[in-house]
This record gives structure tokens, C-alpha cells and sequence, in this order.
């Protein structure tokens, strides 16, 4: 009998305790689920040593949506960082709680290195993204880079390497492409078209073109060295386009020459 008494005792001290517990956990869920609990500032910070653009307040409230007035305890903050990073202009994103009411979103912006196909950007990660390119400022002149899917690292690592070697001669490049069957086209700043070939490492399971790129600069650099004497003996006269796929040398084609141009040239 006393052992049948203690055994009484000791479930209803479990009940009573579960029913405390059921009710401070039922007061705790429902205190932090009142108003003055709901996130009502929105801290917008550019990530270290950066600075924002074209992210505003507004651009993430509307990332946000409904979340923006949720509840500071309940918010899934990593939900609200996907939701973020699929807004425009934006490659990162940092989210955190700030007592009382606040989220704090670090942002690490799109940096835009050029045009992308045909209405997206390509970023100096070589990355390719979407935004309105409408809020480019007027003054910046990106070029235009096109490439078959999966391929922009390659494509913007290949631009690097041109616009490196015509830097010297005052050039820039307008224009690469790489086409379909993995062969380059390019427009130089001062409307030259460059046609160079396929590219060597399109052919190797290195998607990031490392392997063959030696083959690929010596046809550019035997065009570069060969630019001041080939533009000294034209006199002149421009160059429309430039073939540099055979293996000894080159061709060229000019531009047909105007009448002013004739007569410039006449001794």
C-alpha cells in the first residue's frame, strides 16, 4: 500500500509539473507572438569595404513582402536571405535580428562587368545575372560579352586576356563572342572584327578554359606585334576585320576606302 501511494504521488507531481510547463510554454508562445514583438525597421548596410548602388530600403521590402511586419522571434531568417538574394542587383546577403524590432541586412551588390546575351549582365565574378540595366549610370560603358549556357566564366576570362593585349595599342574591346561551336568573334573599340578560331580549351572537361590557352594568345600576340608595322604600311587606311585563324600568320580586309581617304594618302 505505501509503495502504491508513492507511485500515486509521483505521477500526479509529473502531471502538475506538465501542466506548469504547458502553461508557461502556451504564455511564452503567446507573449511572443503580440504586436510589439513584430519587426517594424528595416537596417540596410553594404558588406565590408563595399558601398551600395542600386539596392534601396524599398527594394528589399519588396523582396520581403509580407515579411517585413513578421514577428522578431518567428521570422526564418534564412528564408528571408534567399528571398533577398533573388532580388535584382543583389549577389549577397547578410540576415540578422537586432533587438527590439529590427533586421539588419548586409548587402553585397552586383557589380555589373558587361552585357550579358541578349537583357542580362555578367559581373566581375563572371556570374550572370538580371537587372533593369536602366539604372546604369549614363557615363558607364560596358561591353557586350554572348556566350552558349554555363559558358561566362570562360567568356569573361577570355575577354580579360584580349582587352590585355590590346590595352598597349589604345584599343578596347566592344564585342566577344563566343559562338555555339566554341569559336571566337571580336570587335575592337575601333570597329575591327577579330575572327580567332575555336577555342582549344572548349574541346577539354576543364570548363574554366586553363588547359589550350597558350595556342589562343599566340594568335592574338602575332597580331598585336605585328599591328604598328601593319598600320604604318597601310598608310592610313583601316582595317575592317582580321582573320588570325591561320597557323603562320593572318589575313585582312580593309575598309573600303573613301575619297577623302584617297586623297590624304596622295603624295
Amino acid at each position: 500500500m505505501f509503495a502504491e501511494a508513492r507511485l500515486t504521488n509521483l505521477i500526479a507531481n509529473l502531471l502538475a509539473l506538465l501542466a506548469v510547463l504547458s502553461i508557461v510554454v502556451g504564455a511564452v508562445v503567446w507573449t511572443i507572438r503580440r504586436p510589439y514583438f513584430s519587426i517594424s525597421r528595416i537596417e540596410l548596410a553594404p558588406a565590408a569595404g563595399s558601398t551600395l548602388q542600386y539596392v534601396t530600403p524599398l527594394n528589399l521590402q519588396t523582396a520581403l513582402a509580407g515579411q517585413v511586419r513578421g514577428n522578431f522571434f518567428l521570422m526564418d531568417l534564412d528564408a528571408a536571405r534567399r528571398r533577398i538574394e533573388a532580388a535584382p542587383w543583389v549577389r549577397h546577403a547578410v540576415v540578422r535580428r537586432v533587438w527590439p524590432a529590427t533586421l539588419q541586412v548586409r548587402i553585397e551588390e552586383q557589380q555589373p562587368l558587361a552585357y550579358w546575351n541578349e537583357n542580362q549582365m555578367i559581373n566581375t565574378w563572371g556570374e550572370a545575372f538580371t537587372a533593369n540595366q536602366g539604372e546604369l549610370p549614363d557615363d558607364l560603358d560596358l561591353p557586350q560579352l554572348n556566350g552558349p549556357v554555363n559558358s561566362e566564366r570562360l567568356v569573361v576570362q577570355r575577354y580579360a586576356e584580349i582587352a590585355r593585349w590590346f590595352a598597349p595599342l589604345g584599343l578596347s574591346v566592344r564585342e566577344a563572342t563566343l559562338t555555339p561551336r566554341y569559336a571566337w568573334e571580336v570587335t575592337l573599340s575601333d570597329d575591327v572584327r577579330l575572327t580567332l578560331g575555336r577555342d582549344p580549351a572548349a574541346d577539354v572537361a576543364d570548363p574554366h578554359g586553363r588547359s589550350g590557352a597558350l595556342p589562343f594568345a599566340a594568335r592574338i600576340e602575332r597580331f598585336v606585334q605585328a599591328w604598328p608595322e601593319l598600320t604604318r604600311r597601310l598608310g592610313g587606311r583601316m582595317i575592317a576585320s582580321a582573320d588570325l585563324r591561320y597557323p603562320n600568320g593572318f589575313a585582312i580586309t580593309l575598309s573600303p576606302e573613301t575619297s577623302a581617304s584617297s586623297r590624304s594618302t596622295r603624295p
